[in-house]
C-alpha cells in the first residue's frame, strides 16, 4: 500500500515511517499541508496519515483541499495523526473530511492491524476504480465496432468545437455511409452485416491512425460513421478521406449487390471551415449534404465542401 505521511516533525515522520515500512508498506512523506496536496496529486496514495497541527497548512485545509481535488469521483481514506485519542481529536478529525484518527503513540499491534485493515480497503478501491472504469469505456463505446458511439462523439466534438471557436482554428468533419448496405443485409443476412460493419471500422481506424488525439472517430448510427477533425488544415481532410477510401477498397469485401463494384464501397461528405465559428450543427448539415451529393454522383467517392 502506498502511503502519504504528513508530519512536521522529523523524528516522529523516521519513526512513523520505519514502523509503516517494517510492514511492508511505501510511505513518501510531506512536511506540511501545503506539500501534501502537491504529492498527493502526483503520487495518488492509497492512504493518508495527516497531522492536525502544522506551519504553513494544517491538516484540516489539507485535508479539505484533498477532497475538492477528488470532487467525489474517487475516494482515499485519510487518518488524523493525534498526540492524544481523546473524542474531541475525533470530531475534529471526522469534520474536516478525515476518515477516522490514531493516536502517534499507538502500540505496535493495534497499528499493524490498522493498516492491514486499510489494506483491505486499498485493494477493494482498486478493483473498484478498475470496474468503474470498464463500465465507463463500456457507455462511451458502440457495442458493435467498438468505436466512440454517437453520444461520446458529441461530448467530445462539442468540446473540440468551442476550443477551435476560442482559438480560431480550423475544423473539419467527414461523415461516410456504406454504400447499398440495405442490400448487402438482404443479400447476406444481418450477422455477415454486422460483420460488415466491423470491417469497415477497421478500415476507418487504419486510415486515421496516424492522426493522433486531433481526431475523433465514431459510428454515426446504422451504417454511418463520422470523422471529425478539429484543427486540420483543408489538405489533410481530402487526404484523410481519400485514405478511408482506399482502406475500405483494399479489404475487397464482396458485396455482389453493389452496382458494378461487386465489393463494399462507401459514400463520403466533407466540410471544412477555416475558421471554426458559428454552430457546429450547421457543419454537419454541410457534410450531410455532401454525402447526399456523392450518392446522387455515383457512390464510392467524397463530395466536399
Amino acid at each position: 500500500m502506498k502511503i502519504l505521511l504528513v508530519e512536521d516533525m522529523r523524528a516522529v515522520a523516521a519513526l512513523m515511517t520505519a514502523r509503516l515500512a517494517a510492514f511492508g508498506h511505501e510511505v513518501c512523506h510531506a512536511e506540511n499541508g501545503e506539500v501534501a496536496v502537491a504529492l498527493f496529486q502526483r503520487e495518488a496514495p492509497d492512504l493518508v496519515l495527516m497531522d492536525l497541527e502544522m506551519p504553513v497548512m494544517n491538516g484540516i485545509e489539507a485535508t479539505g483541499r484533498i477532497r475538492a481535488l477528488e470532487n467525489g469521483h474517487v475516494w482515499t481514506p485519510i487518518i488524523f495523526l493525534t498526540a492524544s485519542d481523546t473524542p474531541e481529536h475525533l470530531v475534529t478529525a471526522i469534520e474536516a473530511g478525515a476518515d477516522d484518527f490514531l493516536s502517534k503513540t499507538v502500540p505496535e499491534n493495534v497499528l499493524q492491524a490498522k493498516m492491514k485493515a486499510l489494506n483491505r480497503v486499498a485493494a477493494l478501491r482498486h478493483e473498484l476504480t478498475a470496474a468503474n472504469r470498464q463500465l465507463q469505456d463500456m457507455a462511451q463505446r458502440d457495442g458493435l465496432t467498438g468505436l466512440a458511439n454517437r453520444r461520446h462523439m458529441d461530448t467530445l466534438t462539442d468540446k473540440a468545437w468551442e476550443r477551435a471557436c476560442v482559438q480560431k482554428k480550423p475544423f473539419g468533419l467527414l461523415m461516410l455511409d456504406v454504400d447499398n448496405f440495405k442490400r448487402y443485409n438482404d443479400r447476406y443476412g444481418h450477422q455477415a452485416g454486422d460483420d460488415c460493419l466491423r470491417a469497415v471500422a477497421a478500415a476507418l481506424t487504419e486510415a486515421v491512425q496516424n492522426e493522433g488525439e486531433n481526431c475523433i472517430l465514431a459510428r454515426y448510427g446504422g451504417e454511418e460513421f463520422a470523422i471529425v477533425l478539429p484543427g486540420h488544415p483543408h489538405d489533410d481532410c481530402r487526404r484523410i478521406a481519400t485514405q478511408v477510401l482506399d482502406s475500405l477498397r483494399r479489404r475487397q469485401i464482396p458485396h455482389a449487390s453493389n452496382a458494378a463494384w461487386g465489393i463494399v464501397t462507401a459514400s463520403l461528405g466533407a466540410a471544412w471551415l477555416a475558421d471554426a465559428s458559428g454552430k457546429i450543427a450547421d457543419l454537419f448539415h454541410l457534410a450531410d449534404t455532401n454525402l447526399y451529393h456523392a450518392k446522387e454522383n455515383g457512390r464510392n467517392r467524397c463530395e466536399m465542401g
